[in-house]
């Protein structure tokens, strides 16, 4: 990939992981959003880190040809005496070519590298907010848990008053028919055939 399509593939990757982890976890936002921070840190610092272990790379040498170093070995009847010129010009073209890659791809790692840094100072009032949000959400959450708690146990006491109302209703109206039996006050006759009575108070 050249420059552009690194810089382009940082911003299009950290943006797609937060879309994605965004529909996800909703509730998670905070964090997604300081998760895609530090993976575009890292995309960043990756790519400065590749152009330094290519410097000799033709994308960063803006279309510009490497020096190459004259040769005297050609030359008509000295030109076998100047083979050593030519082996250490050639070492020495190739030293300040070595020089030259590395001042073209040092501004090409250093703007990554900056684009890296500054998603790492973003990333630090991110954490701290994120870390609040959460803090909050999490009181949120405690509260209205002790809420539904609080309720639980009001409902469970008066589901007990219910039944203690109920269990003494049912006391109360077994006692209420017991005492209203009413005695058969009509005659009797025994087995000589003599009526008996019902005895009345005496």
């Amino acid at each position: 990939m050249s420059r552009d399509e690194l810089r382009t593939f940082s911003w299009v990757a950290a943006t797609v992981f937060a879309l994605a982890v965004g529909v996800w976890r909703p509730r998670k936002l905070h964090w997604t959003v300081l998760g895609s921070v530090m993976l575009f840190a890292a995309l960043n610092a990756g790519a400065g880190i590749y152009v330094l272990n290519h410097v000799g790379d033709a994308r960063w040498s803006a279309g510009e040809p490497p020096l190459s170093a004259p040769s005297f070995s050609g030359t008509p009847v000295v030109g076998q005496f100047l083979g050593p010129l030519d082996t250490a010009l050639n070492g020495v073209v190739g030293g300040v070519n070595e020089f030259l890659a590395f001042k073209q791809a040092l501004p090409v790692a250093l703007d990554f590298l900056a684009a890296s840094g500054w998603a790492l100072l973003l990333s630090f009032p991110l954490g701290i907010l994120a870390t609040v949000i959460s803090y909050v959400m999490d009181r949120r959450r405690i509260a209205d848990f002790e809420k539904y708690r609080a309720t639980v146990d009001l409902l469970k006491d008066e589901l007990e008053q219910v039944k203690r109302q109920i269990s003494s209703g049912n006391s109360a109206g077994t006692a209420l028919s017991a005492g209203n039996e009413v005695t058969d006050a009509r005659p009797q006759t025994d087995a000589q055939g003599t009526i008996q009575r019902g005895e009345g108070p005496q």
